[in-house]
């Protein structure tokens, strides 16, 4: 019994025994456990501090550091809707193709430095050639591709369009867009994005794999041109001008000449292929002379089924006066396959020359008085034998043709200025069209402007040469415009007035307010009714340039 009793009691001891060695076991983990969570948080705040205190010391280095570690913003591609079809959808044929084109010139290219191209825009099989040819000509490499080509399905009435994507895709890679120079634009109501135009215009995508070939690296700004009128093409190029530089390329995309019952356009059915070449060698006369206005007058006057000529004359208008066009190739679909029946016409040039600074200065450089009385007749006899000699040749003279030589005039009309010419015909205007910034000497700018007042202002009837004998004829040479903060500093009398607003402009002479004798007030509700605006749209948003002139007219 007592040993039964003393093993009930050594069980109880043998008990306790075990669960204390137990409940120690688990204190001692729970311990271990503290111990360890105490470690970790002692060592994040010594990091911490320690990250904070190197943060101090780096500045911005880890900034830096955190925002390389970020990944890549996301692309927005806009993927080639022509490849399979305008050009091969495979990038080794591609390439070949290309290859091919470039091998056939076998260094019959003019070399030269451009600053801007004229190319065609159809498919490879009918134009790439002739692009190549300007494309042959470059010699150094450029940052930056602003191509513009024409709307030929979307209607943009005097806009002009931009994506909204990142990058554009063709079968030889990816091109990036030049964000910041679309984005400088697009702060011009002149500028905007339809999306719908980039996803089926094939006139600017047409050009990337040639660029792509021939360039390698560049940033692309695609813009599409609609249906746009002289002012707002003027506009559009006085923007781009101020944002290119020396390593930018301007491309025109264009076809030339459309000929044949599918686009038409017959306008005669004898001898086609002489006559469609005299047609495009007529339009390609305005652009070696850099005469926006004249080149559309032509299309106009012909007919001439030129798609893309407001990007031609867009790029006429930034010009300087220094370049100089060269044609590179020239040929159309009718003598590559033979058919004549529906012909296209392909023009390639190159313009030697940079986006330069300099450039700027000197067409900033204009004279602001100080003609002669000798100087202003010869301006105006050149003015109206400049007609006579249009109206009798149909083209536009140079100064030799009307019997005069550069060294027997005065410096004065040979410096850089713009001019107007006006006709009137017993006392109403029968024509009126000028420069309104300095790109030529003063003698061509009327010389040229003298012939577009006859023939290529749209508001009247062409002069015939019958009527030239009943116009009065007068010259405005101009100072360079300068803006005003208000309205109010405009100076009926003295200041001609450029009126801008939302990508439309329109501009009076000095004299006309006071012949109409309109007070400041009326002059601009006339002004923003010329510009296409609502008569009182220059009360608010509106900006204002002012410039003088020399006026001197004939005596009859």
């Amino acid at each position: 019994m007592a040993q039964a009793n003393r093993a009930l009691e050594i069980q109880p001891k043998q008990h306790i025994l075990f669960f204390s060695r137990d409940k120690v076991l688990k204190n001692s983990i729970r311990g271990l456990t503290v111990l360890f969570f105490l470690l970790m948080v002692a060592s994040m705040f010594f990091w911490k501090n320690n990250d904070k205190q190197q943060g101090e010391h780096m500045g911005t280095m880890g900034q830096d550091k955190k925002q390389a570690e970020q990944p890549d913003a996301p692309r927005a591609v806009l993927y080639s809707s022509l490849a399979g079809s305008w050009y091969s959808d495979k990038e080794e044929v591609l390439r070949e193709q290309l290859s091919q084109f470039a091998k056939a010139i076998d260094g019959n290219g003019n070399l030269i430095s451009p600053m801007a191209l004229i190319l065609p825009h159809a498919g490879y099989r009918y134009s790439a050639q002739t692009a190549m040819y300007a494309l042959s000509s470059v010699t150094k490499t450029y940052k930056r591709v602003v191509v513009i080509g024409p709307s030929h399905r979307v209607p943009l009435q005097d806009q002009f369009s931009v994506p909204d994507v990142s990058h554009y895709e063709t079968p030889l890679g990816q091109v990036p867009l030049d964000l910041e120079f679309i984005n400088q634009l697009k702060k011009h109501d002149l500028f905007m994005t339809n999306h719908q135009v980039h996803k089926v215009e094939h006139s600017v995508q047409i050009q990337l794999p040639l660029l792509q070939y021939q360039l390698k690296n560049f940033r692309l700004v695609p813009i599409v041109a609609g249906q746009c009128g002289m002012p707002a093409i003027k506009e559009a190029a006085k923007i781009i001008r101020g944002l290119v530089d020396e390593t930018t390329l301007v491309i025109a995309s264009t076809d030339f000449t459309h000929y044949g019952g599918n686009f038409g356009y017959v306008p005669f059915t004898d001898d086609i292929p002489a006559n469609i070449k005299k047609l495009d060698n007529g339009a390609y006369e305005f652009i070696k002379a850099k005469d926006p206005e004249g080149f559309l007058g032509y299309c106009k006057k012909t007919g001439a089924t030129i798609c893309g000529r407001v990007p031609v004359a867009f790029l006429l208008a930034m010009l300087p006066e220094s370049s100089k066009a060269v044609m590179t190739y020239q040929t159309t679909s009718g003598a590559i396959t033979g058919d004549y029946d529906n012909s296209v016409s392909y023009i390639s040039a190159s313009f030697p020359g940079s986006w330069t600074k300099e450039t700027d200065k000197k067409e900033g450089e204009n004279g602001t008085g100080g003609l002669s009385d000798q100087d202003k007749s010869l301006l105006l006899e050149l003015a109206r034998a400049s007609i006579q000699f249009y109206l009798d040749k149909g083209k536009q003279p140079v100064l030799k043709d009307l019997g005069k030589e550069e060294g027997r005039i005065s410096e004065a009309v040979k410096v850089p200025r713009a001019a107007f010419v006006t006709l009137k015909e017993n006392g109403r205007l029968r024509g009126c069209i000028g420069d309104i910034l300095p790109r030529v000497p003063l003698y061509q700018s009327v010389m040229r402007n003298a012939v577009n007042a006859a023939v290529n202002d749209y508001r009247f009837k062409q002069v015939k040469p019958e009527d030239l004998n009943g116009l009065r004829l007068s010259v405005s040479a101009l100072t360079v415009p300068k803006q005003v903060s208000s309205y109010r500093d405009i100076r009926i009398g003295t200041d001609g007035v450029i009126l801008r607003k939302r990508g439309r402009s329109a501009v009076f002479l000095p004299q006309v307010a006071p012949e109409q004798g309109w007070n400041v007030e009326e002059t601009l509700t006339h002004l923003a009714t010329k510009a296409g605006l609502h008569h009182e749209d220059w009360k608010e948003g509106a900006q204002f340039e002012v410039f003088q002139a020399e006026v001197f007219r004939e005596e009859k």
